[in-house]
């Protein structure tokens, strides 16, 4: 049964979809986690209070909420929290690394009531394993999708897009398409968390001219294996094949239709704390936690929650500022955007912008000026060079006469770990 569409720009605001991370505990340590997921935080809801939020969800009127971690199934009352939400009425789905589930837990979350799950696999065999840095995560995740397309679980992926595996996707189609997944969400790495300590990891602005179109060509693929794959909120904008790439049909002809935080979208931490969209930056954007407060009273009053809301034009800055779509994109994901360079408004991930420096010959580079300092949602801060299109790339480090012109000194580059064989 296909999902009946949300017109974004004709709903009012509420929490039609939201993303609850019930534990920060994690089996996986990713060296691109946003999250910086591993141990449970210092104080995390209790299944009572957490079966309470399922009640207040239901009341304000959600429709899905995909519930994450760190590991969601590593929380206590995981199954009793699926059920709570699908008796409520409210789709109960779910992101995994895939790492522990086995048969019997896959029967389990179905007799719950969980009805889709999304697997994170970012790549081949070698390229996965080293960016969740667990030897036989691949294998793991792949048997995942087994395990619970035979509990009669609808089965998906979804799959962060960064210099490490951007030429596994086209074979990675070919092996997830195999698991019979019925859908594949593809999205940007942002410099969120650990993926902020690795800057060779992040894929540059320009990238995008190669990477948007073999996606597409992906895309058409999908649609003729009954696959939707769509982009996540950070893929994308206004280039020409924006409507095939947004559109879940292929006759459709959708387009990105600006930062959905704090309107239809809510993120909620595994303390209760509310913010706007799930990946975005805690420090800046969390509001109070639902063990203070009701949600509906958080959601309608907590400043920092709906602080996206009244956002205009007069906000972006940079090339976005300028755009010709600046009214409706209002400067792309917001979180992104924030993640480089230390505010929203202004986003060089833009496959229109891209292409419009490139016609001139011109292209942006992201270099890194400050560390992340390393909690949960961090980011550290990157400058924006402009250089010719045909430039040497020499990754993310500056010249010293870049260094002079910024009037910063420029940190040394992070490594990119090796997976690891434990």
């Amino acid at each position: 049964m296909s999902r009946r569409r949300l017109d974004v720009l004709a709903q009012p605001h509420h929490p039609a979809y939201v993303v609850w991370e019930l534990t920060l505990r994690c089996d996986h340590a990713c060296t691109h986690c946003g999250s910086r997921a591993a141990v449970a935080r210092d104080v995390e809801l209790t299944t009572a209070q957490a079966l309470r939020v399922v009640d207040e969800l239901a009341a304000l009127g959600a429709r899905e909420v995909v519930l994450i971690g760190g590991e969601a199934y590593l929380h206590e009352g995981f199954f009793e929290i699926v059920a709570a939400l699908a008796r409520a009425g409210v789709r109960p789905t779910m992101t995994t690394g895939g790492k522990g589930i086995t048969g019997p837990l896959a029967e389990r979350m179905a007799t719950a009531g969980l009805r889709l799950c999304s697997v994170s696999i970012d790549g081949l065999r070698a390229t996965h394993d080293r960016m969740r840095a667990s030897h036989g995560s691949f294998d793991r995740a792949t048997a995942a999708l087994g395990h619970l397309r035979a509990a009669g679980i609808r089965t998906a992926a979804n799959t962060n897009v960064n210099r490490l595996n951007r030429a596994d996707l086209e074979p990675l189609y070919e092996h997830l398409r195999a698991q019979g997944i019925v859908a594949w969400q593809v999205q940007l790495t942002a410099p969120l968390g650990r993926a902020a300590d690795r800057p060779e990891m992040i894929l540059q602005p320009w990238d995008l001219l190669e990477l948007v179109p073999r996606i597409v060509a992906l895309k058409r693929r999908a649609f003729a294996d009954g696959i939707r794959l769509m982009p996540g909120n950070n893929l994308g904008y206004f280039g020409p094949e924006e409507a095939l790439l947004r559109s879940p049909t292929e006759d459709g002809d959708d387009h990105f239709a600006g930062c959905q935080a704090g309107r239809l979208v809510m993120g909620i931490e595994s303390d209760g704390a509310i913010k706007g969209c799930p990946s975005l930056q805690t420090h800046a954007y969390a509001g109070r936690s639902v063990a203070e407060a009701p949600l509906a009273t958080i959601w309608a009053d907590d400043a920092r929650v709906g602080s996206l809301r009244g956002r205009t034009v007069e906000d972006l800055w940079g090339f976005c500022r300028t755009c010709a779509f600046a009214r409706t994109c209002m400067g792309g994901c917001t979180f992104t955007a924030h993640s480089i360079l230390g505010r929203p408004g202004n986003n060089p991930y833009c496959h229109f912008r891209a292409r419009t420096l490139a016609a001139a010959g011109r292209r942006e580079r992201l270099v890194p000026l400050q560390r992340a300092p390393g909690r949960p949602f961090d980011h550290g801060r990157f400058a924006l060079v402009e250089e010719d299109l045909d430039a040497p790339d020499p990754g993310a480090g500056l010249d010293p006469a870049q260094r002079v012109a910024l009037g910063t000194r420029a940190l040394p580059v992070l490594p990119v770990l090796p997976g690891c064989d434990g």
